[in-house]
C-alpha cells in the first residue's frame, strides 16, 4: 500500500524523468504569467500615476477645478459614481483668487492662466505678470506690462516702447511692449488683461497659494480648502497632485491605463486562465492510463489527487516567476508606444511593484491547482478494476455538468446577438461585447461535441483522400476530446484578433467614404496651429468666394445609453463660424431630419448614430458636456448620417470657443473660383478636395492602434498556445504513430494523416472563429456606422493562412522526430 510520501515521491519523479509531459504546461502557464503581469502593470501605473511639479514647484498648494464630470450609474445599491476626464481644461471663477489669498498662513495668491497667441502666425504662449513668482523670469529690458501692455522675448525683435500686434482668443489687439524677457515664445500680460485676453473672462486656470513663513503644507492646504470651499467643484493640491494641475493629459493617461490593465486585462487574463486550464487538463488526461495503473495497484483517490497537486507546485510556481519577465518587458513596450503616441505625459513613469508581479504567480499556482484538482477527478473517483479499461477508450462527448452549461452559454450568445441587433450606437457595441465572450465559453464548454460534429463534417471530404484521409478522419471521430483541445485556442485567436482587426478597418472604410461625400468645396485652407482668428472673416471678403466656413474641431461629453447604465460618452465636435447655409454648401452632412440653415448660438446638429445612443431626435434638448466640463441643453435642428467622416456633433463655434483653451479653427472650407484659391495662400495652405483628409479625431486613433496591439496580443497568445497544445497532443501519440508504422503503414502515410488532421483543426478552429467574429461584428458595425462590417479579402487570408501554417508546422516537427525514434520497417 502507498505510504503518505509516495505521491510527492512520485510527482517528483514524474517531472525529472518523464520533462516532456510537462513542457506544455510550463509553456502555457508561463504565457498566462506574462499576460497577467503586463496587464497588472499598466494597471497599477494608471491607478498610481503622478508628475512632478515644475511650473507650480515653489507654490505649496494649488487649487484647480475637477478635471472630472461626475455622474451616478446603476440604480439602488449597484448605483455608483462614474468619473470621465473632461476633454479639455475645467477652470476656476477668479473671485476665488482673492479667498485663498485670504486664507490664514497665505501669503500670496496668483491666478494662473495659460494660453495661446500669435504674433505674424507664429504661436507664443501667454502668462499673467502675477506667475512670474513662481517662474523666477525677470525684464531684461523694461518693466512689468500694465494694461494694454505686453512683455514679450527678446527673439520677437521687439524693442521698448514700440508696437505690436498679437491674434489673441479675444480677437487681434494691439500692445505697447513694456519690457523683454530671456523666456523663449512666452509673453506676459498685465493680470486682469490676461484673463480677460483668455477667452474665459472671469475664469483663471487655476490658482497657487505660497505660504507665509513657518506655515507648513498641510496646515495651508487645510486653511485653504475652508476658505474656497467646495465652489465649482475646487480642489486643494499639494505634492506630486500639482503636477497634475500643470499637465492636464495626467486624467485621460489614466483612463487609458486603467482601461487597459483593467478593461481588456480582465479579458486578456480570462482567456489565458481559460486556455493555460485546457492545457493543464490536457496534460492530466494524456497521463490517464498512468492514473488508471496507479489505481489498479492500491493507489486510493486522496493520494492521486495530492500526486496531481504536487507536480502543478513543482511547474506552476516557476513558470509564474518566470513569466513575470517577459510580462515587464511588455508592459514596458506597450507603456513606450503609448507615450509615443501622445496618449502618456512623458513625465510619467511605468510602475513595476511587487504587487502585480505576485498576483500573476498566484493566478497561475491556482490555475494549475484548480485544472488539475477538476480533471483529476474522474480518474481519482473510478474504480480500481475498470480503471484501465476505461483509460482505454474516448470518454462521451457529452458531460452532465459541462454540457448545460455549454449550451446554457451559447444561449447567451444568441441573446446579446439579438439586444445587439436591435440596438444602436454604443448599446449595440457594449452587447456585441457579450455576444464573442458568451460564444468562446460555449465552445469551451461544448469542445468535445463540436469537435466531433467538426470531424463528422469534414472527415467527408477527408475519406477521398486516400488512406492517409481516412486515418485522419476515423482518429478525429474517435478523439473528440483531443481535437477539441487543439480547436479551442485556434477559435480564440481567430475570433478575438478578427473582431478587434476588423471593426478598425470597417470603421475606416466608412469615414472614408463619408468624408470622400461629405467635403464639396473647392479648397481646404489649413494650419497646423490653428487659423488667424479673422480668417474666415477674410476669407469670405475674398473677390471670387461665395462660402466660407471656419471649422473648430474638439470633443464633448454626450449621456448615451438607457435606464440606469447612462454614461457620458466622449465625442467628437466641430464649432463652425459661419452661417449653417454656408456650411451647406462646402460640407454636406446627409442630412436625414430638420436642416442646417437653422444651426444658431443654442442649437446642434447631431449625427444619427449619436441620435440614437442619446435616445434624442430633431427638436429635442440634448444635454451635454461642453469641452472645459459646463453643462450645457441645446435644441437638436437636424439630425445627419455622415458624423463619423467629419464629426458626430456641430456647433456654432461661438457656443465652443470659450470653453476650450485654443479657440482658432483648423481648417477653412471655402467654394471659391481658382484665381480666388491664390489669394487664400496667406491664410494657410491651400488643398484642394481630393488632397484633403479630414482631422482623425486622437481618440479615434489611438483606439485603433489599442485595437490593433489587442489583437496582437491576444491573437499572439492564442497562436502560441494552440502550436503548445498540438505539440502536445502529437508527443503523445508517440505510440500509436509507432504502431501505425508496425502494422504496415509506410512513413509518408503517417506523416500525411497527420497533416490531414492538422488541417481539418486549423480549418475548423478559423471557420468557428470566423462565424464568432461575424457574429459579433454584424450588429455591432450596425450599431455604430449603419453599415455591414468591411474585411478585406487578402488581410483575412493572411490570418486564415497563417493559421493553416501554424497549425501545420506544430504538427509536422514533433511527427517527424517522433517516427525517426520509431523501428519502422522496410
Amino acid at each position: 500500500m502507498f505510504t503518505p510520501h509516495v505521491p510527492n515521491g512520485l510527482a517528483r519523479a514524474a517531472v525529472r524523468f518523464k520533462p516532456a509531459s510537462f513542457v506544455g504546461t510550463f509553456v502555457a502557464l508561463l504565457l498566462a504569467a506574462a499576460i497577467v503581469s503586463a496587464c497588472g502593470i499598466l494597471l497599477e501605473t494608471g491607478l498610481r500615476a503622478s508628475v512632478p511639479a515644475e511650473r507650480y514647484a515653489k507654490a505649496p498648494v494649488v487649487v484647480a477645478a475637477d478635471q472630472r464630470v461626475h455622474t451616478t450609474v446603476g440604480s439602488g445599491k449597484g448605483a455608483h459614481d462614474d468619473a470621465t476626464p473632461v476633454p479639455d481644461t475645467a477652470r476656476l471663477p477668479e473671485s476665488l483668487v482673492g479667498k485663498a489669498a485670504s486664507a490664514p498662513g497665505a501669503a500670496a495668491a496668483i491666478g494662473d492662466v495659460s494660453y495661446s497667441v500669435r504674433q505674424d502666425g507664429t504661436p507664443l504662449t501667454a502668462h499673467g505678470w502675477g506667475s512670474t513668482v513662481l517662474t523666477g523670469t525677470r525684464p531684461l529690458t523694461g518693466e512689468a506690462p500694465g494694461t494694454g501692455e505686453v512683455v514679450v522675448p527678446t527673439g520677437t525683435g521687439a524693442r521698448v516702447g514700440e508696437k505690436i500686434t498679437l491674434d489673441t482668443p479675444a480677437g487681434v489687439r494691439e500692445f505697447r511692449v513694456a519690457g523683454t524677457t530671456a523666456t523663449e515664445a512666452t509673453v506676459w500680460f498685465a493680470d486682469r488683461q490676461a484673463v480677460q485676453l483668455s477667452g474665459h473672462p472671469g475664469r483663471v486656470d487655476a490658482i497657487a497659494v505660497l505660504a507665509a513663513r513657518g506655515t507648513s503644507t498641510d496646515a495651508l492646504a487645510d486653511q485653504v480648502r475652508k476658505s474656497v470651499g467646495h465652489t465649482a467643484g475646487a480642489k486643494v493640491h499639494t505634492g506630486d497632485g500639482r503636477g497634475a494641475v500643470e499637465d492636464a493629459g495626467l486624467a485621460g493617461a489614466q483612463e487609458v491605463l486603467e482601461g487597459l490593465g483593467g478593461s481588456f486585462g480582465g479579458v486578456a487574463t480570462m482567456v489565458a486562465v481559460f486556455t493555460a486550464a485546457g492545457t493543464v487538463a490536457l496534460s492530466v488526461g494524456q497521463r490517464s492510463r498512468e492514473f488508471a495503473l496507479l489505481r489498479a495497484i492500491g493507489a486510493t483517490p486522496r493520494q492521486l489527487r495530492r500526486t496531481i497537486a504536487t507536480e502543478s507546485l513543482l511547474v506552476a510556481p516557476l513558470a509564474g516567476v518566470l513569466g513575470c519577465l517577459p510580462g515587464i518587458a511588455l508592459a514596458h513596450w506597450w507603456f513606450g508606444q503609448l507615450q509615443d503616441k501622445g496618449a502618456i505625459p512623458e513625465a510619467v513613469a511605468l510602475r513595476v511593484s511587487w504587487l502585480p508581479l505576485t498576483v500573476a504567480a498566484a493566478t497561475t499556482m491556482l490555475t494549475a491547482l484548480s485544472a488539475g484538482y477538476f480533471a483529476a477527478r474522474r480518474p481519482s473517483k473510478t474504480k480500481p478494476g475498470l480503471a484501465l479499461a476505461e483509460s482505454a477508450v474516448e470518454r462521451p462527448a457529452f458531460g452532465w455538468i459541462r454540457t448545460p452549461l455549454g449550451i446554457a452559454a451559447l444561449v447567451g450568445g444568441v441573446a446579446f446577438a439579438g439586444v445587439a441587433a436591435s440596438s444602436s450606437g454604443e448599446d449595440s457595441a457594449n452587447a456585441a461585447l457579450g455576444v464573442v465572450m458568451f460564444f468562446m465559453l460555449a465552445v469551451g464548454l461544448l469542445g468535445p461535441l463540436i469537435a466531433r460534429i467538426c470531424a463528422a463534417v469534414i472527415g467527408l471530404p477527408l475519406r477521398a483522400a486516400g488512406a492517409s484521409g481516412s486515418l485522419a478522419a476515423a482518429n478525429s471521430r474517435t478523439n473528440s476530446r483531443r481535437l477539441a483541445s487543439a480547436i479551442t485556442p485556434i477559435v480564440l485567436a481567430m475570433a478575438f484578433s478578427s473582431t478587434l482587426v476588423f471593426m478598425h478597418t470597417s470603421e475606416n472604410r466608412v469615414i472614408a467614404h463619408q468624408q470622400r461625400d461629405a467635403v464639396t468645396a473647392d479648397h481646404i485652407v489649413s494650419a497646423p496651429g490653428g487659423l488667424a482668428s479673422d480668417a474666415t472673416e477674410r476669407a469670405a471678403a475674398t473677390p471670387g468666394v461665395t462660402a466660407a466656413v471656419g471649422l473648430l474641431r474638439g470633443s464633448v461629453l454626450v449621456p448615451t445609453g438607457s435606464g440606469g447604465d447612462r454614461r457620458l460618452q466622449t465625442t467628437s465636435v466641430q464649432g463652425i463660424t459661419g452661417s449653417g447655409g454656408d456650411l451647406a454648401k462646402v460640407l454636406d452632412l446627409d442630412v436625414r431630419t430638420g436642416s442646417l440653415t437653422g444651426l444658431r448660438p443654442g442649437t446642434v446638429a447631431i449625427d444619427t448614430s449619436l441620435a440614437g445612443s442619446a435616445k434624442r431626435g430633431t427638436g429635442d434638448r440634448l444635454t451635454l458636456r461642453l469641452p472645459d466640463g459646463t453643462e450645457a441643453s441645446p435644441k437638436i435642428v437636424a439630425v445627419y448620417g455622415r458624423g463619423l467622416g467629419t464629426s458626430l456633433v456641430t456647433l456654432p463655434a461661438t457656443d465652443l470657443k470659450t470653453h476650450v483653451t485654443s479657440p482658432y479653427a483648423s481648417d477653412l472650407l471655402v467654394r471659391a473660383t481658382p484665381a480666388a484659391a491664390q489669394k487664400l495662400a496667406a491664410l494657410g495652405t491651400v488643398t484642394d478636395r481630393s488632397g484633403y483628409a479630414a482631422a482623425q479625431d486622437q481618440n479615434r486613433e489611438l483606439n485603433a492602434w489599442a485595437n490593433t496591439v489587442m489583437a496582437a496580443v491576444l491573437g499572439g497568445f492564442a497562436a502560441v498556445a494552440a502550436v503548445n497544445t498540438l505539440v502536445m497532443t502529437v508527443l503523445d501519440r508517440r505510440r500509436e504513430l509507432t504502431m501505425l508504422r508496425l502494422v504496415g503503414s509506410t512513413r509518408r502515410q503517417v506523416m500525411g494523416m497527420i497533416r490531414w488532421e492538422a488541417l481539418l483543426v486549423t480549418v475548423a478552429g478559423a471557420a468557428l472563429g470566423t462565424a464568432i467574429a461575424l457574429a459579433t461584428l454584424v450588429p455591432m458595425m450596425k450599431g455604430l456606422t449603419g453599415e455591414s462590417p468591411y474585411i478585406p479579402p487578402v488581410l483575412y487570408g493572411s490570418f486564415v493562412a497563417a493559421t493553416i501554417g501554424l497549425g501545420l508546422a506544430a504538427v509536422t516537427v514533433p511527427a517527424r522526430g517522433a517516427l525517426r525514434r520509431t523501428a519502422a520497417r522496410p
